[in-house]
């Protein structure tokens, strides 16, 4: 090869146009990983940083180090190092020109100071609807000598005047610190209620009879170490024993202590469950702040079941995957509520997209999660969203799909969170239209509406059951369900509700009601009884004119 041709191919390389060069063999690596049966599968999933799932083509993509490298290929393990995904382990993060606020390269999203700062400035200035609550510390907070450490925050989100009791719904981002959209998703989320309540029906009705709780940083001493580029999975814990100052660290989605005791008990692993079930601060403030609002809705028994009344939704954000996760993850055999679980599930797939499965079947066995904790302990309809296609999603896809389609799908849930076992099995009630929408009382306006009983992710013999609309209904300013509400039936568009998506009316009598906006929510049933969550429309009643007679003077 002569001097100019080495030289120009150097100058390709640099541009990016050629493949990173051949990696060492003497550092961690991302590999392919072949497993020949379930037993393996979980295995992996128990000791190795596993990043991807393939049932169908038999292999995991896992972060190995050197020692877990040679034990696989010891054991029988296939293992097919990923060339061009090791080159990019470790590198920096460079702000973009003119950067000046969130990570490094990656602007839309906050760090944690950033986080924290706007989640603590939307709770003063609406006191009324946000309360910012210290839950807990951080682990470096809880011991001297090291970095300073953060206080655990939960936003609390209702409006205050209204008198409950009212459903709650969690959502939880940030455990996992390279997984950067989850607490971006629960920031936006958070901004998206306050700001938009007394301007969206929907909203306004959810803040004024639910509660929304929110912890958008439940890590945030690992998050710090991601900021600076490192695919840190962590918290920071570092008396465990593991002497590497870049492994150590308890997995706090590990550490739950509700059948804790089956992942890796090697404190450097990025899957090490703790010295003991429970044994982080984060994992303390996490389980005492819910265990705290929440009384125990099951048996003390793995197998009872949530009664169908059960109130309560779980989400925690992580990534990546494009997964919608429920219990059981200890077992692969289905929780009590499999079915109510997933149907729920299914209503967070269709907004979002993605897979719909029982976490055990289509990833490995997980053991100490936060989602079986949250519903094996509490009751808790809970889940995991497996956020995008990779630890560290570009804005541009976050942007136009993640944060879009996820808040979708955390409204979704904030509607569901009353009856979680119940309502997702009823349709949805969209495209509401109030005519006239701005009114004197007495004056009457039509109220139409579609019934939807089809909107599941999936499809095929396995989809969820869709049947035909059988009624629907409006209330008043509250929903359905809250004392002292009125509700009006309506009526089948087409003279007949016999098919599984219908369009509904009625004609909504004014008199009486006082000027000012109103709130007009329906709700739909289809032909199995399944009472489905409301949507809601402004009805904007006018003062009526009172004109004063005319008297002239004569001058």
């Amino acid at each position: 090869m002569t001097r100019w041709c080495a030289l120009a191919l150097l100058l390709v390389s640099l541009l990016g146009a050629l493949p990173p060069p051949p990696v060492s063999t003497g550092g961690p690596v991302v590999a392919r990983v072949y497993f020949r049966d379930q037993q393996e599968r979980d295995w992996l999933g128990a000791n190795f940083d596993v990043w991807e799932v393939h049932p169908e083509a038999g292999y995991v993509v896992a972060l190995v180090q050197p020692a877990q490298r040679e034990a696989l290929r010891a054991g029988g393990y296939r293992v097919y190092v990923d060339e061009r995904r090791t080159a990019l382990l470790g590198r920096p993060l460079p702000a973009l020109p003119g950067q000046t606020t969130g990570i490094p390269g990656y602007p839309c999203y906050r760090t944690v100071e950033e986080t924290q700062a706007d989640l603590a400035r939307l709770a003063s200035e609406h006191p009324g609807l946000a309360q910012w609550t210290d839950i807990g510390d951080s682990w470096d907070k809880t011991v001297a000598g090291g970095p300073p450490g953060y206080d655990l925050h939960a936003l609390v989100l209702t409006n205050e005047v209204v008198a409950g009791p009212k459903p709650r719904l969690f959502v939880i981002g940030g455990v996992h610190a390279r997984e950067l959209a989850g607490a971006e998703l629960a920031t936006r989320f958070a901004e998206f209620l306050v700001t938009r309540y007394g301007l969206d029906p929907d909203v306004t009705w959810l803040l004024d009879h639910t509660v929304v709780h929110i912890v958008a940083q439940a890590n945030p001493d690992g998050r710090k170490r991601a900021e600076a580029g490192l695919l840190w999975r962590k918290n920071t814990d570092n008396d465990d024993g593991c002497t590497d100052s870049t492994r150590w660290g308890t997995d706090l989605n590990r550490n739950g202590t509700f059948h804790w005791g089956g992942a890796s008990a090697n404190p450097c692993a990025e899957v090490y469950q703790g010295p003991a079930a429970g044994s982080e601060p984060e994992t303390q403030a996490f389980q005492g702040y819910l265990a705290s609002l929440v009384a125990d809705q099951r048996g003390a028994r793995d197998e009872d079941p949530v009664p169908a009344d059960g109130s309560g939704v779980f989400i925690t954000l992580h990534a990546y995957g494009g997964l919608v996760l429920f219990p059981y993850d200890f077992r692969t055999s289905p929780a009590p509520n499999a079915t109510q679980l997933q149907t729920l599930g299914r209503k967070f797939g269709y907004y979002t997209g993605y897979r719909v499965c029982q976490s055990s079947q289509c990833l490995y066995l997980a053991s100490g999660t936060q989602d079986d904790w949250a519903y094996g302990e509490l009751g808790l309809a809970a889940y995991t969203f497996e956020l995008g296609n990779t630890f560290f999603q570009d804005c541009a896809t976050f942007e136009d799909t993640i944060a879009r389609d996820g808040l979708f799908a955390l409204v979704y849930a904030a509607k569901a969170a009353r009856r979680p076992y119940q309502t997702p099995a009823g349709p949805e009630t969209l495209m509401l239209t109030v005519l006239p929408s701005a009114v004197q009382p007495g004056t009457p306006v039509a109220v139409s509406a579609v019934a939807d009983d089809t909107r599941y992710a999936g499809g095929g013999p396995t989809s969820e059951p869709v049947e035909a609309i059988s009624a629907a209904r409006l209330s008043l300013d509250a929903p359905s369900w809250v004392t002292g509400s009125v509700t009006v039936p309506m009526e089948a568009d087409d003279g007949a509700f016999d098919a599984p998506v219908e369009s509904v009316r009625a004609m909504l009598d004014t008199a009486g009601l006082l000027p000012g906006r109103h709130l007009v929510l329906i709700e739909s049933r289809d032909a199995a009884g399944n009472w489905g969550v409301p949507s809601a429309a402004w009805l904007l009643i006018v003062a009526e004119r009172r004109f004063l007679p005319l008297v002239l003077r004569a001058e």
